[in-house]
């Protein structure tokens, strides 16, 4: 096993409606880009802008930002970004370990500086992406090409189908979680307060920085570069690398998204095992979600961490792998 100290899932253990693989469903697949893409312009001049100020914030950094500021900034990325891996992707949408309250309310804070939605409707999406992975109820189906998977879906309707299909995907025990409950409830606030606000305070409060500098540096800059990154996982770990464990799925191994993502990037492993914690059967190594959950583990905060036993993943990359 990968560590003694954690839970071993198995094959009839997984009880979460993301685990489908694409062997699995027997829901036929559409055409695919079936649905006549509706353009959603107001997101489409938003995402615009933020991409042209970032510009000009890159401009800043190197002009008259101070370098407290940048690391700063680079501090919010990492915690941002473990509000999205260690927090709606491996705790709320595929509970592939547990949390007790103090830990949830961190990374109920960690997404909140993230914004990339509520905890509850960025588990929900991604239920619906595993279960209907690739087809036009998948969200972001890279099948519509890299633009559409990592940006496009975004800056248009979704598709009939993912409204549909995912309907049938069971998310109540996300909202079970009274974190969840109260971050949804109050959400514009805690965003406006954790994302904008104190990004843009700090600097200035306590290393006498410029608003200015600190707000397009520690928040525009780093939030469109904390997206982007995310996306990737949608996009180039869909598209580019190899699949040791199921050739017949598109999600790939892809090291550039595994560096970038801090451990996302292992995508053909995690479409296969999607309840492992890890995410990789190569534990903590090039995965930093892993040791921050790790971590959290040793101080009493994480439990229950499900891992795949390395018999189960030998015998699973002899049938299904690509040999690589």
């Amino acid at each position: 096993m990968l560590a003694s100290n954690r839970s071993t899932a198995t094959v009839m253990e997984k009880n979460i409606p993301e685990t489908a693989t694409v062997m699995e469903k027997n829901i036929p697949e559409k055409e695919k880009g079936s649905s006549k893409l509706r353009i959603v312009w107001r997101n489409v001049y938003i995402f615009a802008f933020l991409h042209a100020t970032s510009l000009y914030a890159i401009y800043l950094v190197f002009t008259s930002t101070l370098l407290k500021t940048v690391v700063f900034a680079f501090v919010l990325y990492v915690i941002s970004g473990l509000g999205i891996t260690a927090g709606v992707h491996r705790l709320w949408a595929h509970r592939s370990y547990k949390a007790k309250w103090p830990l949830r309310l961190l990374l109920a804070f960690f997404n909140s500086v993230a914004f990339q939605n509520d905890i509850y409707e960025w588990s929900r999406d991604h239920r619906v992406h595993h279960k209907f992975s690739e087809t036009d109820a998948d969200p972001h189906n890279a099948t519509r090409g890299f633009f559409f998977s990592h940006i496009g879906w975004l800056l248009v309707k979704k598709h009939p189908d993912v409204i549909e299909k995912g309907k049938t995907v069971d998310c109540t025990d996300i909202l079970a979680d009274p974190v969840v409950r109260y971050q949804r409830k109050y959400y514009i606030p805690l965003i406006v307060l954790c994302c904008f606000v104190m990004p843009t305070v700090v600097p200035a409060w306590f290393w006498n920085e410029t608003y200015w500098n600190a707000f397009y540096v520690a928040v525009i800059l780093r939030y469109c570069w904390t997206l982007n990154i995310t996306w990737l996982v949608n996009s180039a770990a869909h598209m580019w690398g190899n699949r040791p464990y199921d050739r017949y799925i598109n999600p790939r191994e892809n090291k550039y998204v595994i560096v970038s993502t801090m451990g996302e990037g292992f995508h053909n492993y995690h479409h296969t095992f999607p309840w492992d914690y890890a995410t990789s059967e190569l534990g903590f190594r090039w995965n930093i979600t892993t040791m921050f959950i790790n971590f959290m583990a040793f101080l009493g905060l994480a439990y229950d961490r499900k891992t795949v036993c390395l018999e189960v993943i030998r015998k699973r990359k002899e049938r299904t792998g690509d040999g690589s």
